[in-house]
């Protein structure tokens, strides 16, 4: 059973020949290497369909406490004790709501963003590979091109699985197209944003505020220069950290687990190889 991210290479399968199945307590599986599992025969299950909601909250807290800058609010008053009086001049944020929200794939997660974006009155505009006209009629969401949402929106959230194309999607040039008072939130995969680039790019004000719940590497090196800005909120991967989530997450790799090591169809399976065992 993996949770996280480390990685489940080749060499580390080799040293397990008697290995049936690998479990993933998460739904992405990008760090597990699935080829090498076909060729052994190994099954890879995962655990789907009961985090996005979850996550899309997670995704609105990082949005609200950034917009209106919750965390250095809280840094004010407890941690250095700077609030002595009522000052009508401090920590300024910016409106959520009516505001245009962009959303990068728009699947599951996004999907329930989406959802939780109307409550805000908030235009939403979204990205994704394949078109999705019944969710535009359903939610009232418009589908743009990638370079429009990022032109045009006060928020963007990002939700594509990890590939190739998908490393650094946001990186220097896509930064640069963004609006200045823009937020950037990324609850995908650390390496889908260029860390370098989006220090530089909240360091010298061309975005106005990131927030990322997954970094490049987690978890991410305490020197990083991220981590020194006060207009970011790095937060150690906690998408799907709810008791109620994490507790059907568990059970539903356990499943998976226990189908394996029978040498039966995993319940929620990624890879269900057919071999002798």
């Amino acid at each position: 059973m993996t949770y996280g991210h480390e990685p489940v290479s080749p060499e580390m399968i080799a040293t397990s020949p008697n290995l049936k199945a690998i479990s993933v307590v998460g739904v992405g599986y990008d760090h597990v290497h699935v080829e090498t599992c076909r060729e052994r025969g190994i099954a890879v299950g995962h655990t789907p369909g009961i985090l996005s909601d979850t996550t899309a909250d997670m995704t609105m807290a990082l949005l609200l406490a950034t917009a209106r800058n919750i965390v250095p609010a809280y840094n004010h008053v407890q941690v250095s004790k700077q609030w002595k009086y009522y000052d009508p001049n401090i920590l300024w944020g910016t409106d959520v709501h009516h505001a245009t929200l962009g959303i990068v794939g728009m699947g599951r997660i996004g999907h329930a963003v989406a959802k939780r974006a109307r409550a805000f009155d908030m235009r939403v505009l979204y990205y994704k590979r394949e078109r999705r006209p019944d969710w535009e009629e359903e939610l009232g969401v418009e589908y743009v091109t990638f370079e429009n949402l990022l032109e045009v929106s006060d928020f963007v959230t990002l939700h594509v699985p990890l590939t190739e194309e998908t490393t650094h999607l946001i990186g220097e040039a896509e930064l640069a197209l963004m609006k200045k008072t823009a937020i950037l939130v990324n609850i995908a995969r650390g390496p889908v944003v260029d860390h370098y680039a989006l220090y530089d790019a909240l360091k010298q004000g061309q975005i106005a505020g990131a927030a990322v719940d997954v970094t490049e590497p987690e978890p991410i090196n305490t020197d990083h220069p991220l981590l020194s800005l006060d207009n970011v909120i790095v937060a150690p991967h906690l998408g799907s950290a709810t008791v109620q989530t994490r507790m059907k997450m568990a059970t539903m790799a356990m499943e998976n687990l226990l189908a394996g090591l029978k040498g039966e169809q995993l319940p929620y399976g990624v890879l269900q190889p057919n071999f002798p065992r």
